[in-house]
């Protein structure tokens, strides 16, 4: 049988999803059920455990196909905007609503319970989250709860952002954090989806699943914005021939870095560049 990627790919030995069926050997084969995820931010781990490795996150508004939920809680599936495959905490999971008509376009932002932003926020959104708004205001976008949403924090879904590196550079300073795509804390991988998906292009999660689809090789000689630098494990994205940003261990956040300096601090810990693409 052709060896599938199970980060992409929803089969274990006892279960798998059942258009794998005579791809991958498993005791059972079920269809899955479609749910929305109905927090703002649903960690997907590598194993059913709170400790185990933060893999990436869901943010409110996606779909997840199910194929079991555990006694102790625990959604086994796959997310439907990049395929990835993982544990979320069934909790974060509800029926599947009206399709989303918009997305947050800024780092963060509130739905507050009136027109008012000095009233208590009742939820805090992600950038990429996306909500079903029902009816605008002057200053205010409205969900079916009437929570209210800055107008100009939202975007209509099909609204494509003109220059993905200006959407990085929206999250300068976040924290860095494996797994993590929010201003709340992201990983150099999710800088690039998160930033991409907002300029309307598809982008898988990981470093290696971006290295292989994205893009045309070129140089660092011919550096120029918007191009991806890749190391072993980790991304770049130029701003421009000489500086880069990225999220980074290093620095613990998103930072901007001369090109040079990256590429030498990033050598004497062992890794070479092995590749740079332009999209």
């Amino acid at each position: 049988m052709t060896a599938l990627d199970p980060r992409t790919n929803p089969f274990r030995r006892d279960i798998a999803a059942r258009r794998l069926q005579g791809q991958v050997e498993a005791a059972q084969f079920v269809d899955g059920t479609l749910l929305e995820v109905i927090e703002p931010i649903a960690d997907v781990r590598r194993e059913p455990a709170h400790e185990a490795p933060l893999d990436t996150q869901a943010l409110k508004g996606e779909r997840v196909t199910v194929y079991e939920i555990s006694d102790e809680g625990w959604a086994w599936g796959q997310l439907e905007a990049d395929g990835y495959v993982g544990y979320l905490s069934a909790n974060a999971l509800g029926p599947v609503g009206p399709l989303p008509t918009h997305k947050v376009s800024v780092p963060r932002t509130f739905g507050f319970p009136g027109p008012d932003i000095k009233l208590p926020p009742m939820i805090a959104l992600p950038m990429g989250a996306t909500i079903d708004i029902v009816r605008e205001t002057e200053r205010f976008a409205l969900d079916a709860f009437s929570w209210h949403y800055p107008l100009t924090h939202v975007a209509a879904l099909a609204k494509r952002q003109p220059d993905f590196v200006a959407v990085a550079e929206m999250l300068l300073n976040a924290p860095y954090l494996w797994g993590g795509k929010t201003s709340l804390g992201i990983d150099c991988s999710g800088l690039v989806q998160v930033s991409l998906h907002a300029a309307g292009r598809a982008c898988p999660r990981d470093t290696y699943m971006q290295e292989r689809a994205l893009g045309q090789p070129k140089t660092l000689n011919e550096l120029r914005r918007g191009d991806l630098v890749f190391w072993k494990g980790h991304v770049a994205i130029a701003c421009d021939a000489a500086t880069l940003i990225h999220a980074n261990a290093h620095h613990m956040m998103v930072v901007k870095e001369p090109v040079n300096e990256a590429v030498t601090r990033i050598k004497r810990a062992g890794n070479d560049v092995t590749s740079v693409k332009r999209l």
